[in-house]
């Protein structure tokens, strides 16, 4: 882990890492909600006449939904759709979405808890960092996580302009908490939000809970890699110590 450390400083130049705040993305991460998004993704785009693998769900992770659906079209028809188009076919894929949710409610992950509990009693802020626009696990997060999350650090669909891949998310999750690259840890589970927070500066975690290969996960910046989130929740100590 030390060695983890000392190469995020060289690799960013920084001096120091000082953790005050852990950002938390959110499917994946806080909830085991992937399975879901992967089958409503296949079945609504197979409705429009595209093909979306349940793998390609894990890969888009963290995407904001109309910019998978506009990369999704540039590739299989040779055009992107319009955004209202975009708009329109993700909501049915987030209507598909919810009647999952409903039939086989997205549980928490295991870990999760204790993990946010361990952080806020050592004074650090958590923030919810997710390119979901997704209301039905949005409007969970303050009802499951009661003292633990709050709307003033959540940064979502809503709130920015250009998703994950992009840094942006990230860089508004660290304003919002009032921190710098060096203070934040990101924690990830998708290769696109790990190279957002690594384009963001920040010592990004990988929690691989899907079926990606680790591989993917270190080759877009993942400072450590864990197979699980209780195996995290562990080492946390050692970690900010």
């Amino acid at each position: 882990m030390n060695d983890a450390i000392q190469q995020y400083l060289e690799k960013h130049g920084f001096e120091q890492f000082c953790p005050k705040a852990v950002l938390f993305d959110m499917d994946g991460v806080i909830y085991d909600s992937m399975k879901n998004h992967a089958v409503a993704w296949h079945e609504a785009m197979d409705s429009y006449g595209l093909t979306m693998a349940y793998s390609d769900a894990y890969e888009y992770e963290g995407m904001r939904g109309v910019e998978t659906i506009k990369l999704l079209t540039q590739q299989q028809w040779g055009k992107a759709v319009s955004d209202e188009k975009a708009k329109e076919m993700y909501q049915h894929k987030s209507r598909l979405f919810a009647e999952h949710c409903l039939q086989t409610p997205a549980g928490i992950m295991p870990g999760i808890k204790e993990l946010m509990q361990q952080i806020k009693d050592c004074g650090m802020k958590i923030c919810v960092v997710t390119g979901s626009g997704q209301h039905t696990l949005l409007d969970k997060l303050l009802g499951d996580f009661p003292g633990l999350l709050s709307k003033e650090l959540m940064v979502t669909a809503f709130d920015v302009t250009h998703g994950k891949p992009d840094p942006e998310p990230y860089i508004i999750g660290t304003r919002k908490c009032g921190i710098e690259p060096w203070e934040a840890i990101v924690v990830e589970n998708a290769p696109l939000g790990v190279r957002a927070a690594h384009a963001a500066h920040c010592f990004t975690i990988a929690v691989n809970t899907g079926p990606l290969p680790d591989e993917m996960l270190l080759r877009e910046g993942a400072d450590l890699i864990y197979p699980k989130m209780t195996a995290l929740s562990e080492d946390f100590t050692r970690l900010r110590q």
